[in-house]
């Protein structure tokens, strides 16, 4: 297809405007990496940037020598494997009753459903809900009060409501019941849909500590990210308390802070290849009513 100058013009702005925001989007991680790989003086003079400086991997064995920091890392990747599993478990089991057009009530209940996207009790009443129900210190304030996810449950709900329905009246004349219609046709069907909800929901997991931060007091349940914020907290506390004058305790030299950051980001990168290829054309699936 020949193309004329105003759209060789337009699509070479396009391809500029879209490298500048990959490079916002790398060079932050790059830097990080470069940081985790460099010695302190180079850090604290300011000479690290994109490239190492000083190289050495002496954070990283700082960080592989800590016990607590494996133990959270093998913790974190049990609650995101549970979680994501239960997630989608609850997820099919609201959607697909909300997607069968004979189901009575399902408008009440999704319009129910939306009205939790808007509005949210807040903080106190979470933390008085978690309390009544004896879940404080416990793994599950981590994972029953997130279970289900409004954005994600439309989006299945109108991917299974796209099914052609001579399907489902062939499976019935077929004699399958729902339970069997559901697993044998609907879900094969909806396979790119599911992995780009359970990819959604995975990494929400791990990038998420508030709920540990506000529920948990026992170190042996902290997310590796809870980890993460309160190496890094603490480090500004203690910078500032010796700014103050104030004796503080030893600060968190920034090239373990960075490896830390490494250490738990690098796990949920390494999932997207494997998800990458549903991950388009499940949005697309889930997107669009046909």
């Amino acid at each position: 297809m020949i193309q004329n100058p105003s759209e060789k013009i337009g699509n070479a702005v396009i391809m500029i405007l879209l490298g500048v925001f990959c490079l916002f989007c790398v060079l932050p991680m790059v830097h990080i990496f470069a940081l985790s790989f460099s010695g302190n003086r180079a850090i604290m003079s300011g000479e690290v940037f994109l490239w190492p400086i000083e190289w050495n991997i002496n954070s990283y064995k700082d960080i592989w020598g800590d016990t607590s920091m494996i133990r959270s890392l093998l913790f974190t990747i049990a609650l995101v494997v549970g979680y994501t599993v239960l997630s989608l478990i609850a997820t099919i089991l609201a959607a697909y009753p909300l997607s069968r057009r004979n189901f009575k009530g399902k408008n009440i209940l999704f319009a129910m459903i939306i009205v939790t996207m808007f509005f949210n009790p807040g903080i106190i009443p979470n933390y008085l809900l978690v309390k009544e129900l004896h879940l404080l210190n416990d793994v599950w304030a981590l994972v029953l009060p997130i279970l289900i996810n409004a954005f994600l449950l439309i989006i299945l709900k109108t991917s299974f409501s796209q099914l052609p329905e001579e399907l489902e009246d062939s499976a019935w004349l077929d004699g399958c019941g729902h339970f069997r219609y559901l697993l044998r046709i609907v879900l094969p069907l909806s396979l790119p849909i599911l992995a780009t909800l359970a990819l959604y929901s995975a990494v929400d997991r791990w990038n998420t500590f508030q709920d540990a931060l506000f529920y948990i007091n026992d170190a042996h349940l902290y997310p590796i990210q809870l980890k993460l914020y309160e190496m890094v907290i603490n480090s500004f506390v203690n910078d500032a308390s010796a700014q103050e004058g104030f004796s503080a305790s030893t600060p968190v030299p920034q090239s373990l802070q960075a490896a830390s950051i490494m250490f738990a980001t690098v796990p949920i990168i390494l999932v997207y290849p494997w998800l990458q290829r549903y991950f388009i054309s499940g949005m697309l699936v889930g997107a669009v009513k046909g």
